[in-house]
């Protein structure tokens, strides 16, 4: 049997675009219900009220509606928003929080696609974060042009994922870099990162994730 006996834990889940990260955050909430452990299902950019009227300009328009400055602090308001009305009040209540994209989306998508230096992301999350930083990290893996042909299809069912397209249709060669980035950040990260190809099927993905949430943050009572 699986208990509930270790401190909450945060658990992000990174990736570039169609890599299933969404599917997964679902999945792992309801194994963590099975067992009757509290947390919260979050994203990014959103999470809060105030968040999610960012995340609008951001995920809306035309690829080039922002400079990539502008992009970085909208996204970083929205973070603040999120972390001092939504995160932090759970980790304080003893809550385990998922949450899909945080900070290494900001490193991979600002810094390694549009070029934005590491040591300003740096100093604007030490600005905004106050010290929070995820537990665990999966960042899943996938080849760009397959990510983008699943978001594609998703789209033709889902009409709000049909409008938030932004990123998507960026250049592939954007796209190509945040996936290098998202490479060197688990590779520099692992204790907390864990890279996970997503071309593997949903259940082999889903039992490599459950796997390590259970050898890292749960503890096994006999």
């Amino acid at each position: 049997m699986i208990e509930n006996k270790s401190p909450p834990f945060f658990i992000t889940f990174e990736g570039g675009e169609g890599v299933g990260k969404s599917t997964q955050v679902n999945r792992l909430s309801r194994f963590l219900s099975e067992r009757s452990i509290d947390h919260i299902v979050t994203r990014e950019p959103g999470g809060s009220k105030s968040a999610e009227i960012i995340r609008d300009l951001l995920v809306n328009g035309e690829p080039d509606q922002w400079d990539p400055e502008t992009e970085l602090l909208l996204h970083f308001a929205a973070r603040r928003d999120h972390l001092a009305r939504k995160i932090t009040p759970a980790l304080d209540d003893g809550l385990w929080v998922l949450c899909d994209r945080f900070v290494d989306s900001t490193y991979a998508y600002q810094g390694y696609g549009h070029g934005i230096s590491p040591n300003l992301i740096d100093n604007i999350y030490k600005f905004v974060a106050d010290e929070v930083f995820p537990d665990l990290t999966f960042i899943l893996d996938l080849n760009p042009e397959e990510g983008i042909q699943r978001t594609k299809k998703r789209s033709l069912s889902n009409k709000e994922v049909l409008s938030e397209d932004r990123y998507e249709r960026m250049e592939l060669e954007f796209h190509k870099r945040i996936r290098k980035g998202f490479k060197e950040i688990a590779l520099t990260n692992r204790e907390r990162c864990v890279l996970v190809d997503a071309s593997l099927g949903e259940q082999e993905i889903y039992n490599n994730i459950v796997s390590i949430v259970i050898a890292r943050c749960l503890e096994i009572i006999a």
